[in-house]
Order: C-alpha cells, then structure tokens, then sequence
C-alpha cells in the first residue's frame, strides 16, 4: 500500500491528512475529535478504534497518515501497535496520548520516532499545537518528495542527452573504472562492452560549414540519427554527437556485415547527401572502447583521400561480391573506365588488387555465417560466390589462418582477420 504523503489544500477534503484516533475510551476518543477544527490543521479524522488491533486493521484499511495512539490499549498497546505500523504502513506519523509519565514509554516513543508525546487529560491548546508541529513536518515531508519526484522526472526525460554527453566523455577516455560502471547503471545502458562500435561522417557540413546555415545543418545530422535508428531498429544502441558533423555508434547486439554500406545508402537515398560509415567489431573492455572509436573515426576521416572512382568501385564490390560474374573487366565496364586504369587506382588507394578486395568481402561474409549459422560449409561457399567448396576452404584458410571447420568448431576464434574493403 502505497502511503506517500498527499499535499495539503484546506479547501479540498481528498487533499485533508487523514487521521485514526485509537484509544480504548469513547470519551476520549470524542473529546479529541471535537476539541479540534481538523480542516484548518489541514486534517480529517477518517476512523477511530477502541483497542490495538481493531487501530492496525482500520489504519491499513483507511490508508492514514497520523495516527494518534493510546498507550494502554488492549490486545494490542500503543507500543506494539506502532511497531506493527512501522513494518505494514512506514509512512505513517504517530502521536501518543497517555495517562502514564513514565520514562521507559518516553524513551521507547523516541526510539521509534513517535512525533510527540502527550499526557492526559489532554489539553486542547496542547493538542493543537503538537498537531500544527506534525502538519509542518508533514508538508516539509511532501514537499522534499515533490522534488525528488520532479527531478527524476526531470532525469528521465533527460536520459537521451546525458546518454549522448557520457558517451562524449567516455569515447574521450574521462570516464573508467567504477565510475563508468555506475553511469553505464544509471542511464540503463548495459554493464558490458559494445560489441560494435561505429561512426556516420558527414564531410560536406564541414566543408560547407561557412555557408550551411546552422539550424539547416542541425536538422540534417537529426534526420541521419533518425535513419540510423531506423536501421537499427530495437538492437540496443545509443548514438551520439562528437565533432560538428559526425555521429558515433555503440551497439550492444551485432548487425549484419554491411551495415556500414547500408547506413550510407539509406542516408544518401533519404537526404541526397553523402556520408561515410564504418562499423567494426569491438572485442575489448569496457576501458577499451575509444580506442575502437578513434579508429573507426580515423576510417571515415581516410575516405576524403579516396577518388569518387574509387570508392564507387568499393561500393559495388561490397554489394556484388557473391555474384561469380564479377570480374575486373565487368566492373570497370560499368565504371566506364579501363581494367589497367581500374586495377592500378585500386592498388594506389586501397593497397589492394581487386581479387584481394572481392576474396575479403566474400571471407568476411563466410565468417559471419559460419558464426550465425548451421549452414553446410559447401552451401556457405556457394552462397558467398565460390563454385567448390574446396575453392573456397583454400582461401579462407589463407585469409583467416585456419579452415572453415576450424573457425566454426572454435567458435570463431581466427587467428588473422580478413581485410576490410
């Protein structure tokens, strides 16, 4: 049962604090009663009860918040009634009324952090301000709740921005250790590494900084954080702002090998500019993940360096490299150049030859199905481009270091990596 205090309004009755008048004399139960104006002390007397366990039943039941209690009630005495209320109802204040002065009930109230103690016979103006004492405590109490609840209120409507700031800090190194733990807890994030991590750059802002309005450019990178999410879908993940036009990725469930291609395609097709995106696999601590972002920035950032030819070339290369017509001479008829000309700009900017560049596409792939799946080794080949399955466990084994069946059995363990295009 909840008892939070409810806050006062002398002119509203729901808003009054409740109150339970428990002793075992009716006619003290009815002086108390009508010897106060309980709606100027912003109260109400809901119930009352002439012994200790008729007090605990109605109090519960009344959901009070003052409960003012004779110390020698049957069945159950005020002590005892208290101490029972403390476990069911803790929210509730409490007020002896006895006819005893004796030390040891003082000293056992105190303990149990009775309000205030009173001997009878009561006097009213006694009464009265003890009851005044115990509304102004009572409202401190719901005022001091009111902020709490405002503010983590407040916290939670916030948690996507101090997502993004602590991931700021983090991808800078200001966040490690226990610390990192407790905010990783704080803002619901989970207490493990990524297991991906990614940038999405966005060059022309940069260059175009001087002309591109402000609140253009703001509206670009939030309709790209947009299609990111989109992409990703419900994978937990948090984006974030961390230079003026590039968003970083942390992704705590892993996304097909493409999605960096995908992530540029869709922002291309959607907003008719072009971005570069790279996504890598993260395998360290937590303390270790900017060490995975800095890289993958320093990816995008080296994609200014690559010819639009190039990077076109990449392109189609990732998106075809299953089909087993795909040759030097087909994708350089596309590309509207020659073979040479193609063959040597690959191998200038990329340090690859085109074989090379098809053969990791196709081997990244094959690992990621051998990881996911339960796919024959022949049909895996078959799938990612290969016509035998022999063909195919020749180069694996010399881009990874070990065969198929070998990847597979060790659960992914390699011990090269196949290059990226």
């Amino acid at each position: 049962m909840d008892y939070t205090v409810t806050p006062v309004n002398a002119n509203a009755a729901d808003n009054l604090y409740r109150v339970l008048i428990a002793d075992d004399e009716p006619i003290i139960r009815e002086g108390i009663r009508e010897a106060m104006d309980w709606a100027t002390l912003g109260m109400e007397v809901v119930g009352e009860a002439e012994d200790g366990e008729e007090a605990l039943e109605r109090a519960v039941e009344l959901n009070v918040h003052v409960v003012l209690v004779d110390m020698n009630m049957p069945f159950l005495n005020g002590i005892g009634l208290i101490r029972a209320l403390q476990e069911q109802c803790p929210g509730v204040r409490y007020l002896i009324i006895s006819g005893h002065d004796e030390f040891a009930y003082a000293q056992e109230a105190v303990r149990l952090g009775v309000e205030d103690y009173i001997l009878k016979p009561v006097q009213a103006d006694q009464l009265r301000a003890a009851l005044e004492r115990l509304r102004q405590r009572l409202d401190e109490e719901h005022q001091r709740t009111a902020y709490v609840r405002q503010a983590a209120e407040q916290i939670e409507r916030n948690i996507p921005l101090l997502r993004q700031r602590f991931c700021q800090e983090w991808m800078k190194g200001q966040v490690a250790g226990e610390s990192l733990m407790e905010q990783l807890a704080f803002l619901h994030l989970p207490s493990v590494s990524p297991v991906q991590v990614g940038v999405v750059r966005w060059p022309a802002a940069e260059a175009r900084q001087t002309i591109l309005r402000e609140n253009d450019r703001q509206l670009f990178l939030f309709a790209m954080e947009n299609i990111i999410s989109e992409l990703l879908g419900d994978l937990p993940h948090v984006l974030f702002r961390d230079a003026s036009s590039v968003i970083g990725i942390c992704l705590w469930q892993e996304t097909p090998e493409e999605i960096a291609l995908l992530l540029e395609q869709q922002i291309s097709a959607c907003l008719n500019i072009a971005v570069h995106a790279h996504v890598e696999p993260h395998r360290g601590t937590l303390e270790e993940v900017p060490g995975t972002y800095r890289h993958c920035r320093e990816q995008v950032y080296e994609e200014v360096k690559l010819s639009p030819l190039v990077r076109r070339a990449r392109q189609l290369i990732q998106e075809e490299y299953a089909e087993r017509e795909l040759t030097l001479e087909s994708l350089a008829s596309r590309l509207q150049v020659s073979a040479v000309y193609l063959s040597r700009v690959l191998k200038k900017e990329l340090n690859d030859s085109f074989v090379t560049l098809v053969t990791h596409a196709r081997i990244r792939k094959a690992a990621q199905l051998l990881d996911s799946t339960s796919l024959p080794i022949h049909t895996i080949a078959e799938r990612v481009g290969y016509d035998t399955q022999h063909y195919f466990s020749t180069a694996f084994k010399k881009t990874m270091g070990i065969s198929p069946a070998q990847y597979r059995k060790n659960g992914g363990t390699e011990s090269s990596t196949a290059g990226s295009v």
